[in-house]
């Protein structure tokens, strides 16, 4: 049985992947954030049947004792742990560098020293920043326009220098905008279905001229599956993605009519990002991901949203509707 660590697998795509992979008949570690509240995330929602079937590591990824103790006796890992809010990276972005660089160098110098056999280190499509040409395929143009976006970028290049330096079986996952049950309010779906299922009937968001592609989560983990299943996927990068796009206010304007159609957008200011860091238009292509592996989006847009709001509807509690989450 092949024996996997997720990190970050306290976290939205992190536990979706940990479930995934034991429905695949892995031996999963699942790498949480210690914490004093001994909370292990999402994972604490699942089934005590499926619980019990998940190796619990509580660690913190800028350790890079605690990741190489994680990942002994591992054969292959997939790295989610991040620090992964823009507009927290614009006042931190220190954290920012300890996290998803520092953390990512750490499971890299692991992986290194205990021989894993595939390491999936999982980048971002704000790597690209705002499309030069679509669909943005591996090879576009890298542009900070974040600190956030930076340190991924940064991440992603040590990965591919230990791929280079020291032949490691290294891939570099890039999923395009991931929505779905469990996502942080700080993400633009949430937000606006958090704000209609409470009730408001004046939605705040920020720009609403962007586009984004939208992959549902349980798509983005079996993205990570079949990446990690082909050996003609080590040494690249592979975006996720579905290749369509809809922009942030056509979104907010299919979530109205599905849960209040008397609900009205108003732009609050501090939602706005700073011009030259707004990415305008992400539209990623598929094709790589097409070719290499047996990855085809299950979902429809759809299909999607439709799942995610009977989440929210059942877990709404859980968020705090009424502020702003950076």
């Amino acid at each position: 049985m092949k024996k996997v660590l997720v990190t970050g697998a306290d976290g939205f795509i992190g536990s979706h992947l940990v479930e995934k992979l034991l429905d695949d008949g892995c031996d999963v570690r699942a790498f949480v954030y210690y914490n004093s509240f001994n909370s292990w995330g999402w994972l604490d929602t699942l089934p005590k049947s499926k619980l019990s079937d998940i190796e619990i590591f509580a660690g913190d990824i800028r350790d890079p004792n605690g990741v190489k103790e994680a990942m002994k006796g591992i054969d292959e890992v997939h790295h989610l742990a991040a620090l992964i809010a823009i507009p927290f990276s614009y006042h931190s972005p220190d954290s920012y560098v300890d996290t998803n660089i520092k953390g990512t160098l750490n499971v890299l110098q692991a992986a290194k020293d205990l021989d894993v056999k595939r390491v999936l280190v999982t980048s971002t499509s704000e790597v690209y920043g705002t499309a030069k040409y679509v669909p943005i395929d591996e090879v576009h143009p890298f542009q900070g326009q974040s600190p956030y976006s930076a340190t991924k970028i940064g991440a992603d290049r040590i990965a591919e220098s230990f791929y280079r330096s020291f032949d490691m079986p290294i891939t570099i996952v890039r999923p395009f905008n991931t929505y779905g049950p469990r996502q942080s309010a700080r993400a633009v779906i949430p937000t606006i279905i958090t704000q209609l299922l409470s009730g408001k009937e004046e939605i705040e968001l920020g720009s609403l001229t962007p586009t984004r592609d939208f992959n549902f989560v349980k798509d983005t983990a079996n993205g990570f599956i079949e990446i990690a299943k082909s050996k003609n996927t080590i040494g690249e990068e592979i975006n996720i993605a579905t290749q369509n796009e809809i922009s942030i206010g056509k979104l907010a304007e299919e979530l109205i009519r599905q849960i209040n159609p008397n609900a009205k957008i108003i732009c609050d200011e501090q939602r706005l990002r700073p011009e030259n860091s707004e990415v305008n238009r992400l539209l990623g292509s598929n094709a790589k991901i097409k070719s290499l592996t047996n990855w085809e989006p299950q979902y429809t847009f759809e299909q999607g949203l439709a799942e995610t709001i009977e989440f929210f509807k059942g877990n709404l509690e859980k968020y705090k509707t009424d502020i702003y989450n950076i």
